[in-house]
């Protein structure tokens, strides 16, 4: 006996009478209205970002690279490209010139940038440390007794401009050591700069690790100032100082909120991740290449530097008011009184990254 669909809103019917046809109906529209409420989550204003960076295999940006390497931004819905660069200023330019999104580099670079009237903002936090040590050659100078040994001698570091130029200049400039004293030689990261050491292109280097750590295991250099840690940090800055992070034009920033929102959680992601991290789950997922040929040393160096990194992406005032200190020691002519710090970063899609992912 057939019954017709419309025959189930009559008194008297039984439900049992429901059509196969009908009952699937019934499904469907429940199904179509539920998963809207469990699923739902903001359009992305764009899902392919172009990240440049400088010398993505050092630990400065190691957050990155797990975020890349364990799928954080394709679970997000992004199509991230990561393009390497020799150098952070090298990074920064790509983005000017328009063939990247935005930068996976230094805070204190933003601060030049506004200096010269080029607003960037960050808004996720990679490291609560510079991660840079300064060493000298035991190679190129065996008798070394302070950095004043260090006048008329060749110093490498990662490009003219980066941090590791401004790490080096400060603790110099400490010494009575002028900018004219000394020779910077841009040698880049990783196994450049290992390569300039070795060779004697160089006599003393400013670098990040894993660089640092195996050329002082080996016996290489001569560590003479680091700020690996939040200790020697303060020691060095006088208080926290930021590092690397993801920063992009601030009109970017302003007109993307859900893409950035969506980043930002894949790199909370990748900094709890690396919190909790084992020896092995390191080896597994950093690229052979970033090791440097020695497993050991390379996880050695992460141990050392693991405090380093920032816990949950947030940047502490403070830490920005370090930083533009020291930027202006670094270049006085920069001055202090036109900075707007409020517009350098962000904290809105950290502190939401860090409630979702309880970081």
């Amino acid at each position: 006996m057939f019954y017709s669909d419309n025959m189930c809103s009559k008194p008297g019917l039984s439900p049992r009478l429901l059509t196969r046809r009908g009952f699937n109906a019934s499904l469907l529209l429940a199904a179509a209205v539920a998963v809207p409420m469990v699923h739902a989550q903001p359009k992305l204003e764009r899902n392919k970002i172009a990240i440049a960076v400088g010398g993505k295999s050092t630990f400065y940006h190691l957050p990155l690279t797990i975020a890349e390497q364990l799928g954080y931004f394709k679970a997000e819905g992004l199509d991230v490209e990561i393009m390497d660069f020799v150098s952070g200023t090298r990074a920064q330019q790509a983005v000017m010139a328009g063939s990247a999104d935005m930068v996976s580099g230094a805070y204190e670079q933003i601060l030049s940038l506004q200096s010269k009237n080029q607003y960037f903002q960050a808004f996720v936090l990679q490291g609560r440390a510079p991660q840079i040590a300064v060493g000298i050659s035991s190679k190129a100078m065996p008798e070394y007794q302070n950095l004043a040994d260090l006048k008329g001698k060749l110093i490498g570091i990662s490009a003219p401009g980066s941090s590791t130029n401004m790490v080096a200049s400060l603790l110099f400039s400490g010494a009575g050591i002028r900018a004219s004293d000394v020779s910077y030689v841009g040698v880049g990261n990783a196994a450049g700069a290992l390569a300039a050491l070795r060779s004697g292109q160089i006599d003393a280097i400013s670098n990040m690790d894993p660089v640092m750590t195996i050329l002082a295991q080996k016996g290489e250099i001569k560590i003479v100032s680091d700020t690996r840690t939040l200790k020697d940090t303060a020691a060095v800055f006088g208080g926290p100082m930021p590092a690397g992070c993801l920063y992009a034009p601030l009109d970017f920033v302003q007109k993307h909120p859900h893409t950035l929102q969506a980043l930002t959680n894949a790199m909370v992601r990748s900094l709890k991740w690396l919190q909790q991290a084992g020896p092995s789950a390191m080896v597994r997922t950093v690229p052979e290449a970033y090791l440097l040929g020695d497993r050991a040393l390379y996880l050695s160096a992460f141990n050392n530097m693991r405090e380093a990194l920032s816990l949950d992406g947030v940047l502490p005032e403070e830490a920005a008011r370090t930083a533009l200190k020291a930027m202006v020691s670094f270049d006085p002519s920069m001055g202090t009184d036109t900075f707007e710090l409020v517009k350098t970063y962000t904290n809105e899609f950290a502190r939401r990254a860090k409630d979702k992912f309880k970081a």
